[in-house]
């Protein structure tokens, strides 16, 4: 019998384990996210059954699409369906550029009134879906929905505000890189994200990442320019430059000498000469006026002498 007992203690002992000790029965239930975020949850990963919220945050803030993005994506790239569900803009190209798989990606823009029952119907099917909240809906239909993801195993993101969340994720600042004196363009953004909760996730934090992430955003520094070349790569020997206008006056132009004129007149015969009166009628002639300036280009008639 003590023998027995002492068999039975062992074996009860090898099923127990301290609770500072790694749980490796226990790691499927946990689904991976960035470097960057596991510092704001308290498994250090998306811990299936619970309750996560991204805040919306201010319109001048912004970054909750870009941080509901950074959740998703390392869960997705290791074969977990994702659904995300009332959100019209989201896009999937983004969402592809994020690391997400769309394979195993569903998107309800529109769930209508049946929000509840769409977001209910996905906890059953999928591993993490991100619900964008309405205004009308009530704290007894989001405990509801909580539960059903604890009982699935799921991971209900809550996008906006939701009461009761373990873990409410908020961008609370943000800060554009990209953009130099009146050249560039946005690349990427500092932002910082704050996270409270209950339980083990009691105690605000608060860090900064890149959303997008580091990885894809690395800004590349552009090469010095060498001497003698452009910024566009052009050498600067084929390039026009302005000329600054000349300092000497123009030179009028002379007319003729009178000999020229004379010789020029015996050139012509006589006989060539058409009479003015028969190409031009003299009804048609307007005397210039002796107050009028001469102008430029204008034909004069010379009468007989």
């Amino acid at each position: 019998m003590a023998g027995r007992m002492v068999v039975g203690s062992a074996a009860l002992a090898g099923l127990v384990r301290p609770a500072s000790a790694p749980d490796p029965a226990g790691a499927h239930r946990m689904l991976p996210v960035a470097a960057e975020l596991t510092g704001l949850l308290p498994s250090r990963g998306l811990r299936r059954g619970s309750t996560i919220a991204v805040a919306a945050g201010q319109p001048r803030h912004g970054g909750g699409t870009s941080l509901v993005l950074a959740l998703l994506a390392e869960a997705s790239r290791a074969g977990s369906w994702c659904a995300v569900v009332g959100v019209p803009t989201f896009g999937a190209g983004a969402a592809a550029e994020a690391g997400i798989a769309l394979d195993r990606l569903a998107l309800v823009p529109q769930p209508g009134p049946d929000w509840p029952t769409v977001v209910a119907a996905l906890i059953d099917g999928v591993d993490v879906v991100v619900a964008a909240v309405p205004a009308t809906v009530s704290a007894s239909v989001a405990n509801r929905l909580a539960a059903r993801a604890r009982q699935r195993g799921s991971v209900l993101v809550p996008y906006g505000r939701w009461d009761g969340a373990d873990v409410t994720l908020q961008v609370v600042r943000g800060v554009w890189e990209g953009l130099g004196q009146g050249r560039g363009r946005l690349r990427r953004r500092e932002v910082t994200i704050c996270a409270r909760g209950r339980g083990a996730a009691a105690r605000p934090k608060e860090i900064k990442v890149w959303l997008p992430g580091d990885a894809l955003t690395r800004v590349i520094p552009r090469p010095p320019v060498a001497s003698g070349v452009s910024a566009t790569g052009r050498s600067a020997a084929g390039r026009l430059r302005p000329v600054p206008p000349s300092s000497v006056a123009p030179r009028s132009v002379e007319s003729p000498p009178s000999h020229a004129a004379s010789s020029l007149s015996s050139a012509v015969p006589l006989s060539a000469a058409v009479p003015l009166s028969a190409a031009v009628p003299l009804s048609a002639a307007v005397p210039p006026s002796a107050d009028a300036p001469p102008r430029r280009g204008a034909l004069t008639m010379v009468g007989p002498a």
